[in-house]
């Protein structure tokens, strides 16, 4: 399970309540992810914590067959890069649909969810229209 540190801290506490939160450069105004203390557009270290939308798009994916540990029940299952509403790509997990090429259609519409793994909430999505 993923270790806060103290620059991705507001990351796990936002999905702890339920949100997304992302960095964005106060500056140049470009939202990015993963979280980090400088924009890696233009370099200022103007920037703020805000809770995205939470809708995104499957912009890629793999089906893992070989669970990672802690997920041995569940394979298999999807690895995606999601495409945010707010413009950055994050890497996840998708629920709630098959984990089969037929069933991941490349750019469908995605919702934040949030699954509780021990004291960390993870955020995963899922189809638009059926988030938890």
């Amino acid at each position: 399970m993923p270790v806060p540190t103290p620059e991705t801290q507001p990351y796990w506490d936002g999905a702890a309540a339920g949100e997304l939160r992302i960095q964005r450069c106060v500056d140049c105004g470009e939202a990015y992810f993963y979280p980090r203390p400088i924009c890696p557009s233009c370099g200022s270290s103007h920037v703020e914590w805000f809770t995205a939308s939470g809708d995104a798009t499957l912009y890629s994916y793999v089906i893992n067959h070989r669970p990672a540990p802690g997920f041995e029940d569940e394979a298999p299952y999807a690895i995606a890069v999601v495409q945010l509403a707010e413009g950055p790509r994050m890497m996840t997990s998708l629920v709630g649909v098959p984990a089969t090429p037929e069933a991941l259609v490349l750019d469908m519409p995605l919702r934040v969810t949030f699954e509780q793994r021990g004291d960390i909430s993870l955020p995963v999505f899922t189809p638009a229209g059926e988030a938890k």
